[in-house]
């Protein structure tokens, strides 16, 4: 349900957009409340979660998620969404982190825990995968509120489960938490999305920007320096100096990046280019899904006797042929992009399914909850800057690149939907539409395939040596 909420908006957001009104910052914002929120929020709350109990914070983060999706199904306006998302991102980071802590406390058989984590990191990539399914086949049946409403059917399911199978509450009154700290991550995080998203903008408000940026800035260095001072950080530093943890990290947030910006690219284009539906653009991006799954639950079934190198390298360099296949497919053939999205799901799924056990197991004695946390940003700041990044870019490239015909408005210049509403008007206007977006889809590809490229390359070298014993880590909460 967590992660299903960052992509069901793919396809829903041409939707949402037309039936709220929304601008083009508004609509992208819908989006990026959610995982800015999140990221922001994820560190304290497993460290909270260690103080008060990770049965407690799950269950109240339920509440904070059923809550929210009531009041964003139900949104007059984009604004009254945008804070919805931003509730809704309350709730889950509330509860994330107490779903891979409750795994650890569950199986103390090393072999089920490491299958447990396995089936834990499928869901990331299957929830992101038919998120666009989810989304198509709800507003083919119903408003656009149902892809939140969907929600609380799932909340209550989950609580039942939880007061019935969920081990007990388990509380550590002497951990320490500190709200500041997450305070200036999520200012850093807001700031830094914020003065992306203008730069993409044409033309840019470089007093927005400049301010954006120095809030970021200003943000993360708070941030780290408060760090430094805590006797009990919301995130030690050194722990990146363990090669199986940066190499979990890398592999969670760069899968992540990539099977979201695939998604949001690839959804997008087809609807606007190629007339697909909602519910179609879903079920072709969801061909990933179907690599994605076989793969993660293999990778934490062999895991203890591969060790974890051959699985998060060879992981990443699959998703990074898939990549290339996507790219070559979407200009000459549709079967071709969709085995390159197959191709993309085996290889985040391998990469996935054993990153939170490399995370997770790295942790030092008693910091475990900061761990899950660190784990849980991963995949969120993989998801956060794909959208951020990518969909930056795609609007960047495409503006610097259309070539507007006299008489045209310029607004055609803006964004594709804008075109597209005006082509019939203006001759040559969608075929310069289309050329350009076209341009922006294929920079972006190439920029997700050097990035897999670089992931592959960065955890080959981390996980040179030791990777044997990496897979035998012991785990516990």
């Amino acid at each position: 349900m967590i992660v299903l909420d960052n992509s069901i908006l793919y396809t829903a957001l041409p939707t949402l957009t037309r039936e709220l009104g929304a601008t083009g910052s508004q609509a992208l914002w819908i989006i990026n409340a959610y995982p800015v929120v999140m990221a922001g929020l994820l560190l304290g709350s497993g460290t909270l979660g260690d103080r008060v109990g990770h049965r407690r914070m799950f269950l109240i983060g339920l509440v904070i998620f059923g809550v929210a999706s009531l009041v964003a199904a139900f949104s007059p306006t984009a604004w009254v969404l945008i804070g919805a998302r931003a509730l809704l991102a309350v709730g889950a980071a509330t509860m994330m982190p107490a779903t891979l802590a409750l795994i650890a406390v569950t199986f103390e058989d090393e072999r089920e825990r490491n299958i447990a984590f396995g089936v834990w990191g499928s869901l990331s990539t299957v929830g992101m995968a038919i998120g666009p399914i989810v989304g198509g086949s709800l507003l083919q049946a119903f408003w656009w509120g149902s892809v939140f409403l969907i929600n609380v059917p799932v909340v209550i399911a989950a609580i039942v489960a939880t007061l019935v199978l969920a081990p007990p509450n388990d509380p550590n009154p002497e951990k320490k938490w500190d709200l500041v700290s997450s305070i200036w991550a999520l200012v850093g995080l807001v700031g830094a999305v914020l003065a992306i998203k203008e730069l993409a903008h044409v033309p840019q408000n470089w007093a927005l920007i400049v301010g954006a940026a120095i809030s970021s800035g200003i943000g993360f260095v708070l941030f780290v320096r408060r760090q430094r001072r805590l006797a009990e950080p919301l995130l030690e530093f050194s722990i990146f100096r363990n090669e199986r943890f940066t190499s979990g990290v890398i592999a969670a947030s760069l899968s992540m990046f990539a099977v979201a910006g695939i998604q949001l690219i690839t959804t997008q284009r087809y609807q606007l280019l190629e007339g697909f539906s909602p519910l179609g653009a879903g079920l072709l991006v969801a061909a990933a899904a179907l690599g994605a799954l076989p793969s993660s639950l293999i990778g934490g079934a062999i895991l203890h006797r591969t060790g974890l190198r051959p699985i998060i390298v060879g992981g990443l360099a699959i998703a990074l042929v898939g990549a290339v296949l996507i790219l070559f497919g979407a200009r000459t053939s549709l079967p071709l992009l969709v085995a390159g999205l197959v191709v993309v799901g085996i290889g985040t799924g391998f990469a996935m399914s054993v990153a939170s056990i490399a995370i997770v197991g790295g942790a030092p004695p008693g910091r475990e909850g900061m761990a899950s946390s660190v784990e849980e940003v991963s995949y969120e700041f993989g998801s956060l800057t794909a959208v951020a990044l990518l969909g930056s870019l795609v609007s960047f490239v495409y503006s610097m690149s259309i070539r507007v015909p006299f008489g045209a408005p310029d607004a055609a210049r803006q964004s594709l939907p804008d075109a597209l509403a005006v082509a019939d008007a203006h001759p040559g206007l969608f075929d310069a539409a289309h050329l350009a977006y076209n341009t922006a889809y294929t920079v972006t590809m190439i920029v997700i395939a050097v990035i897999l490229a670089v992931a592959t390359a960065v955890t080959a070298w981390l996980l040179r040596t030791g990777d044997r014993e990496a897979a035998n880590v012991p785990v516990g909460v």
